[in-house]
């Protein structure tokens, strides 16, 4: 489907300069990172890619279809990241690739001492006294469609890496961090919901996510989800999006387009019932906001669906 968080596009590699046709690669070397840009302009398959230092990878243009720990293969597509630790293999086919049709994935290999010092920043200053919590990386979540912000920051990092300017390293260093205390947040995300559903109110996050998700269809005032959490309505904000990077509410549309998008998927549900039942009073914001996270609107997402 198509999806508005796309990369901004990178100059293909001029061909005289091409030294092979599967992962063709160019690097871009800075203090705490090193930017490669890989490119394919052939099918091929099984071609496996390891890293030593933890990486994120993130697709620009074309299709790759990824084996990874194990687990089933998944298409790779532009708007999306993958985060792999180090030593890992990743198993790449390039099933579409042509010289017309190019893939480009660029890859952020990360100094650990850098990773393990980001996160012990979060430990030290996004932690509740209360509730004490071990901020980590984890892979159980990995593939990732890319939010706005995600995007602007990965866009952000290419820019600098591939700049001449004397500061690239303190620039490169301020949105490395940036990046990496997003995705972490989005994993934790991620954790408290799936353990909300199973140990229902096991902290003040995972009753306020359980709460938020059984009521996902209902008005949802913040008042009342500050009062689940004991806490004031600006600390309660200050609070959501600390632990994980997006405010209540862009959570809560989040995961009624997540759910608009399971119902579209039926042919009998009208863009206006799909509104009402994901728990919006106003269908033309539901049309609004749906554009705005996918890309098209409820109906051109519908008609893809069905077709």
């Amino acid at each position: 489907m198509p999806q508005r968080n796309y990369l901004n596009k990178i100059d293909l590699t001029h061909p005289k300069y091409l030294q092979t046709m599967v992962e063709n690669r160019r690097v871009f070397n800075l203090q705490n990172c090193e930017m490669n840009v890989f490119e394919s302009y052939q099918q091929a398959w099984r071609v496996p890619l390891t890293f030593s230092d933890f990486v994120i990878t993130s697709m620009v243009r074309g299709k790759k279809i990824m084996h990874l720990f194990d687990a089933p293969a998944f298409d790779y597509m532009p708007g999306e990241t993958v985060i792999v630790p180090a030593n890992e293999t990743m198993v790449i086919d390039f099933p579409e690739a042509t010289v017309e049709n190019p893939s480009q994935c660029i890859a952020l290999a990360v100094d650990a001492a850098y990773v393990e010092d980001t996160l012990q920043y979060l430990n030290r200053y996004y932690n509740e006294e209360e509730q004490p919590q071990d901020w980590q990386l984890r892979f159980n979540k990995y593939h990732f469609e890319n939010d706005t912000e995600v995007t602007d920051i990965i866009n952000k990092l290419i820019r600098v890496c591939s700049s001449g300017d004397k500061a690239k390293n303190i620039y490169a260093d301020l949105s490395l961090k940036e990046l990496l205390i997003r995705l972490v947040q989005s994993q934790h995300l991620q954790q408290v919901k799936i353990e909300s559903e199973d140990k229902g109110n096991h902290t003040r996050l995972h009753y306020v996510l359980r709460y938020i998700n059984e009521h996902l269809t209902d008005h949802i005032p913040m008042d009342v989800l500050c009062r689940k959490a004991y806490l004031s309505r600006n600390v309660f904000f200050r609070w959501f999006r600390q632990q994980f990077g997006v405010t209540p509410l862009e959570y809560i549309n989040r995961e009624r387009i997540r759910l608009a998008k399971q119902l579209l998927a039926d042919e009998r549900n009208s863009i206006t019932a799909v509104s009402q039942l994901c728990g919006f009073s106003d269908v033309n914001y539901f049309v609004r906001l749906f554009k705005k996270s996918e890309g098209i609107t409820p109906g051109a997402y519908q008609g893809c669906m069905v077709r």
